[in-house]
């Protein structure tokens, strides 16, 4: 029996770390759930997002065995376009996976190496997690905008696999870069962990009491926390909201402090600190309701998590989540105005603890039903073994 394919990933984050948010559930599930088929080795930093120190005891510069992958942590200060193109050489892999169409060092030096004829023909296969929605490039836009026209003219990105984690993410690609093929991208939806779902304790709302809404991602402007705080400026029903997760820019939370500071006094904003993945199901269960405007997600781990821990979900239209309607666990809605995000946090505030109940119930299903469902383990096999395709002798 041959050996397996090696998939060679780069993604700037990793394992232990978790304040990078999805992407690094997103690699870490496909490990776990594709190794049977494929040798996963991930090349990684030796640090956290926003941090300045490496993890503690980590082994830099050799392959270390973490869960069922190999991986390799590199220091920011070792990493050069020579050291990166040695490394695809010496591993021989079946296919290389990248994890962000912007990433200066894990992404621009790898292409940049395969348009010089420094990689072979290893196929290549970009996931841009979301890079492309409209949310997402309006920050930053002019940058963005001049990268995209400077790196389409030196052919960066050509002859390359696209993943589009949803139909939604497949549009936005075609829609901002025009030398990308239809028959180039792939549909393959994220991977979430086979557990998810799993019966986690509940705390319910106290009779009378408010109602207890949280928001959990990185806070940043494309998370979007201070529209959520603008809508909860005209929320009428008394509400809790309590905020997790790393305060990615100083400058930017401080604005939403200042939001906070204004608001009506039925609405309490509490910061519950960085939460732990392990933690993360557990913590949601204390809540109601979880409330997320983002202006663009390629999926929504925390979306996943939110629904197993049995929460209905009040979302932008900017997520591939728009199911929860008519499963009747949750609301997507424009980013126009807060009014309406407000109306439903109030519509929520008046619920039974039967309609709580029922909704958490269907909640849950709908995740679990998600994460086993064979048609996406199916696609994501199938993304790497079309890209190996005759490539392997």
């Amino acid at each position: 029996m041959s050996e397996k394919p090696v998939i060679l990933a780069f993604n700037r984050f990793y394992l232990p770390g978790y304040r990078a948010g999805g992407p690094i559930r997103t690699l870490a599930n496909m490990v776990d759930r594709l190794s049977d088929d494929f040798s996963f080795r991930i090349v990684t930093l030796d640090r956290d997002a926003g941090d300045q120190d490496s993890y503690p005891g980590v082994v830099r510069d050799r392959w270390v065995s973490v869960g069922r992958a190999q991986v390799m942590y590199l220091a920011p200060t070792t990493i050069s376009f020579r050291r990166l193109a040695e490394l695809v050489l010496a591993t021989a892999p079946d296919a290389v996976y990248l994890n962000s169409f912007f990433d200066p060092t894990f992404t621009q030096r790898i292409l940049l190496a395969r348009r010089l004829g420094r990689l072979g023909k290893v196929p290549v296969i970009l996931a841009p997690r979301g890079e492309f929605s409209e949310g997402a490039l309006d920050l930053k836009r002019m940058k963005k905008m001049v990268f995209l026209r400077l790196s389409t003219l030196a052919g960066l990105y050509r002859d390359i696999i696209w993943q589009a984690s949803s139909m939604h993410e497949r549009s936005d690609i075609l829609r901002n870069l025009s030398f990308v093929d239809t028959e180039d991208i792939r549909k393959a939806m994220d991977l979430a962990p086979v557990d998810c779902g799993k019966a986690v304790e509940r705390t319910t709302r106290k009779e009378g009491g408010p109602l207890r809404v949280c928001f959990l991602s990185r806070i940043s402007p494309k998370k979007n926390l201070d529209f959520a705080l603008r809508s909860l400026a005209q929320v009428k029903e008394g509400v809790v909201f309590t905020v997790y997760g790393p305060k990615e820019l100083p400058v930017y939370w401080a604005g939403c402090e200042s939001l906070i500071s204004v608001l009506p006094s039925n609405a309490r904003v509490v910061y519950g600190g960085e939460i732990h993945p392990s933690d993360v199901e557990r913590t949601l269960a204390q809540h109601d309701l979880f409330f997320f405007p983002t202006r663009g997600e390629n999926y929504g781990h925390v979306i996943h998590e939110a629904l197993g821990a049995g929460l209905p979900v009040l979302l932008s239209d900017q997520t591939p989540w728009g199911e929860v309607v008519e499963r009747g666990v949750g609301w997507t809605l424009p980013l126009d105005s807060g009014t309406a995000y407000a109306r439903v946090i109030d519509e929520v505030a008046s619920w039974g603890d039967g309609h709580f109940s029922r909704t958490r119930t269907l909640a849950t299903e709908f995740a679990l039903e998600r994460a086993i469902n064979p048609e996406v383990l199916d696609a994501n096999r199938a993304l790497f073994l079309t890209a190996i395709g005759g490539n392997r002798s």
